[in-house]
């Protein structure tokens, strides 16, 4: 054991250089400048920027859509996102900003990223997503998974390197959930998570998988998709509408709101009718036994 003598404790040791509580001054500012790097390599992991809204874009791929079906849908998506009415109801936030995120998805393992986690807050920033959306370049892909592209939208939100005050997932689709897990469950379980999603349910023809489409999608989409607060559909019958119900649905989740719902006077109390949220799977079992396909 060393013990020090009552010099050495007054005077400090000369190993170092410097007896103890005689440090030079540019030694102290090098230390504070090595512990400010410090600190702020970990910033993002102890500081996330607030925002209004996480908003993950899950956009439909599957092959019952055309190509050109493909190509609207993606234009229509950069037109509304830079926007000056979305633009605006950015702004008119409690924090002026959103995060912004955009994956499309067919099969239960195809979720692909088209553009990552940005902050919206101004048109510059609307344009730049905008941008890189139109330069991404879309294929279609097999089968429909409404339930995996929730599910993969739940951890995108999970993981996001955001406090936002609220997380909602924007799906699209043209048709009912035929592979992976039900969709009620996978809506049921990011419900439970704290988690809004609405529906964009895309009720067009076009593609080569149209025997699976339905005819009352939006019916689908309500009763076995959507789900949370405020939760709502805004269907398309036409490609023509497309920009406009996009725009229209941005500006809708971006302030929290609700579309509203026509003024109705039931004439008597009525029950509402079960609704089979199974049926895009028994579409793809019947398909399958009558063309003896293999899965």
């Amino acid at each position: 054991m060393v013990y020090l003598t009552k010099r050495q404790v007054a005077g400090g040791s000369s190993r170092f250089g410097y007896p103890f509580g005689m440090w030079r001054l540019p030694q102290v500012r090098s230390l504070a400048g090595a512990a400010a790097l410090l600190l702020a390599s970990f910033g993002p992991a102890l500081a996330q920027e607030q925002v209004d809204v996480a908003l993950v874009l899950a956009v439909d791929v599957s092959r019952s859509m055309s190509p050109e079906e493909l190509q609207i849908q993606r234009r229509g998506y950069a037109a509304a996102i830079a926007s000056p009415e979305v633009v605006r109801a950015i702004g008119y936030g409690a924090h002026g900003r959103i995060a912004l995120m955009m994956f499309e998805w067919a099969n239960e393992s195809h979720a692909r990223e088209i553009v990552g986690w940005s902050v919206i807050e101004n048109g510059q920033d609307a344009e730049a997503f905008a941008e890189k959306v139109l330069a991404d370049s879309t294929y279609g892909q097999r089968r429909t998974s409404i339930s995996g592209a929730i599910r993969h939208a739940s951890a995108l939100l999970a993981d996001a390197p955001f406090k936002a005050d609220r997380r909602v997932i924007d799906i699209s689709g043209d048709g009912p959930n035929n592979q992976g897990s039900p969709v009620v469950q996978a809506r049921d379980d990011a419900v439970e998570a704290g988690l809004v999603i609405n529906g964009l349910p895309l009720m067009t023809t076009g593609g080569m998988g149209f025997q699976f489409n339905i005819p009352d999608l939006d019916v689908y989409y309500q009763r076995c998709v959507i789900g949370g607060p405020a939760s709502f559909v805004i269907p398309v019958n036409d490609w023509e509408q497309f920009p406009e119900a996009v725009r229209r649905k941005l500006i809708l989740e971006i302030g929290g709101v609700k579309p509203p719902e026509p003024t109705v006077i039931p004439a008597q109390f009525t029950v509402e009718e079960p609704y089979d949220c199974l049926v895009g799977e028994k579409i793809w079992r019947r398909m399958r036994e009558q063309y003896f396909w293999d899965q």
